[in-house]
């Protein structure tokens, strides 16, 4: 059932939302008028980008959510039902990336990184997919990666690797629920100008990887979010297993 038809406020959650991207994405769905809560493994920073948003906490709430945890997700989805009513829109950003030499990745550290950024969407596809599958309505947006498409410019291959599995599963989850009235879709963003990725990567680098870009500059956090808000639109039900690239011509197809 939809937003409309049910008379509720739509409801968002966006995972790893304690910043960067994530904390964009959130501030702008909020914008546009959705209830929004904010998740992330720092559950007290998630809370206070939230309060930002809305310091009396009714239309925006932060809470600790691990990703890599499936019943996790069952815990976040039954507690914002009781506070909101429901929940129409699913926006997968939690991630983690380490920039390590192929050939120097533990096998600790891949499990690390693909568990973060493949199973957590896996687990949030299943528990929030089969939930909207059930009301027939719902919106899943999941942020993939250039670095899935072409194996990194700057990070290492175990996010690569993890990424580019996140588009497969982003088809796999539309074919499933689409009869539903369920839409899921990727965002594979290039570089982006975000304190974490000037953190992670050395200037000399960020520099060339601007350089060798058709565009010339790194891509705007402001625009993936607007590319997640028309995403997860109510009238987005005719794009679904869709990838949208936004890498500054990076990658073309």
């Amino acid at each position: 059932m939809s937003p409309r038809e049910d008379g509720s406020r739509r409801v968002a959650l966006v995972t790893g939302a304690a910043r960067g991207l994530g904390a964009c994405i959130a501030g702008r769905l909020y914008d546009r008028g959705h209830h929004v809560a904010l998740t992330d493994l720092d559950a007290k920073a998630a809370a206070e980008v939230a309060a930002e948003l809305d310091p009396e906490g009714r239309t925006a709430v932060g809470l600790g959510l691990d990703v890599r945890d499936k019943d996790a997700f069952v815990t976040v989805r039954d507690q914002l039902a009781e506070r909101w009513g429901a929940v129409h829109v699913l926006v997968n950003n939690a991630g983690q990336s380490k920039a390590e030499e192929l050939m120097e990745i533990s096998p600790d550290s891949f499990g690390q990184v693909v568990s973060t950024n493949l199973n957590g969407v896996f687990f949030g596809c299943q528990v929030f997919g089969a939930y909207f599958a059930e009301r027939g309505y719902g919106r899943i947006v999941n942020i993939a990666s250039l670095a899935g498409q072409n194996g990194g410019t700057a990070t290492g291959a175990h996010y690569a690797a993890a990424k580019g599995a996140v588009a497969t599963l982003t088809k796999v989850f539309a074919r499933e629920l689409g009869p539903h009235g369920v839409t899921v879709n990727a965002i594979s963003p290039g570089p982006l100008d975000l304190p974490v990725v000037r953190e992670m990567v050395p200037p000399d680098q960020l520099a060339a990887i601007e350089r060798s870009s058709p565009a010339r500059r790194l891509g705007r956090p402001g625009f993936i979010a607007d590319m997640a808000v028309l995403l997860s639109a109510e009238h987005a039900d005719a794009v679904t297993g869709a990838c949208w690239d936004a890498n500054s011509g990076l990658f073309m197809r």
